[in-house]
């Protein structure tokens, strides 16, 4: 018998109740597409019966797994599910590139909550996640009711997007975890000052082992559409943005070059007028692995 256990038999005190719900499960939804059928993966946290649900969607080469500390703070709170966009993380790679779009993630997320038979979510959207959610949102009847924008708004920047394409598809084979670690450490300098333990778990899930060492665990012709259509202009979803009506929070890392603090402010003045908050020392994007970032994000959900 352990000395906490003698102490509780001396002092009468019964043993802390089990939390059975904040490992996560992982599952998985058929979609169908313009071509044919194909699976999203997602992971699920807390009690799989609690009606509030909070879908949390990732960048555009991550995946659900980014979300393991933001879903383990907020399991106590929600059924939360992450999914893995198609052609990112445990999902289906679409046999056609061109497939890859807003058109086909919308609809895939509406098919996920039809699979979680829930009227109505809440949205917490890092990058092509809350674009995804800003089309969701805008629209008659949504489903979102509550909704976080990270590091992404109604304008993105052309700087920005060439950034992003000048290595979505085109990484290298790494022959070492090691090897993996440096790279998303280089690409992904913009997430900020993240520990050890966290560049590692990051790292973890965004390779998958294959024939003489690790790769990156989404399909190389995501990249296909930031080459075969040159950016040359900021990319403007004002009218979207303006059609939300559900309560918004937007969220920015203070050296972002996708979301500009011009359109941040501005997104306060119109559409939903969001409460607006900037995380110093961190660039796109906050990634949630921060208390302090996921006090913020706890704090506007749990208004409601």
């Amino acid at each position: 018998m352990s000395f906490l256990d003698s102490l509780r038999n001396l002092f009468k005190v019964p043993p802390a109740p089990a939390r059975p719900y904040h490992g996560l499960r992982e599952h998985t939804v058929q979609c169908l597409g313009p071509h044919g059928l194909h699976r999203m993966a997602y992971t699920e946290w807390g009690d799989p019966k609690n009606p509030r649900v909070l879908v949390c969607a990732h960048g555009l080469t991550r995946n659900g797994r980014d979300f393991d500390d933001l879903a383990r703070a907020l399991a106590d709170h929600y059924r939360v599910i992450c999914p893995d966009v198609v052609g990112r993380g445990r999902s289906d790679w679409l046999g056609v590139k061109a497939d890859y779009g807003f058109p086909l993630y919308v609809a895939d997320m509406i098919t996920l909550i039809a699979r979680l038979d829930v009227e109505s979510v809440h949205w917490f959207g890092t990058s092509m996640g809350g674009l995804i959610g800003m089309l969701i949102a805008s629209q008659p009847h949504s489903p979102i009711k509550r909704l976080v924008l990270n590091d992404v708004g109604p304008v993105v920047t052309a700087v920005s997007l060439r950034r992003i394409g000048q290595y979505v598809g085109t990484a290298p084979r790494f022959s070492t975890m090691a090897d993996a670690e440096a790279y998303i450490r280089m690409v992904s300098a913009p997430f900020g000052p993240l520990t050890d333990a966290q560049w590692r778990h990051l790292t973890e899930y965004t390779v998958r082992p294959v024939e003489g060492g690790f790769a990156m665990v989404y399909d190389p012709g995501i990249g296909d559409v930031f080459r075969n259509a040159p950016i040359l202009v900021d990319v403007d979803w004002w009218d979207t943005y303006d059609r939300i009506r559900c309560p918004t929070l937007a969220l920015r890392g203070a050296e972002s070059d996708l979301l500009e603090h011009e359109t941040l402010v501005a997104m306060s003045k119109r559409g939903p007028k969001a409460g607006i908050v900037e995380f110093p020392g961190v660039g796109h994007a906050p990634m949630m692995m921060d208390e302090g970032q996921i006090a913020v994000v706890r704090e506007f959900l749990l208004e409601a």
